[in-house]
């Protein structure tokens, strides 16, 4: 992990993603392949059933401080308390959902999530490490 440099006051202007989390290899935290059965992670090779995939948050935005933009990607558990949940309680509660909905794109976010995150973050100022 890199250590924070600095800390920047800004404002979230807005939301650059809109599938919030992803599966999250547990050892170097690098995106995994997921197939129907298996987990793949092509950084280290590390391997898996797919029902024991870890989920992370990934949340891209967009923001401003008093002099420039800026795009930033914030990652992990400190989403957690915005969220409510952890990344993979969310994760299956997307899945539920999309299931129940018949929504066939697994990577997709129910249309309310994004709407609750931009109202969550759009327009707010929070300190980020940088």
């Amino acid at each position: 992990m890199n250590s924070v440099r600095g800390l920047l006051a800004a404002s979230v202007i807005s939301i650059q993603n809109s599938c919030f989390i992803y599966p999250a290899c547990q050892k170097c935290f690098s995106r995994l392949v997921l197939d129907s059965r298996r987990f793949n992670c092509l950084k280290c090779g590390c391997t898996g059933e797919a029902k024991d995939a870890s989920y992370r948050y990934r949340l891209s935005l967009k923001i401003a401080d008093t002099d420039d933009l800026f795009d930033i990607t914030v990652f992990g558990n400190c989403l957690d308390p915005f969220f409510g949940v952890t990344a993979e309680n969310l994760q299956r509660c997307i899945q539920d959902f999309n299931q129940l909905s018949g929504e066939t794109n697994t990577d997709a976010s129910p249309g309310a999530l994004v709407q609750a995150v931009e109202t969550c973050f759009i327009g707010k100022r929070f300190i980020f490490g940088v």
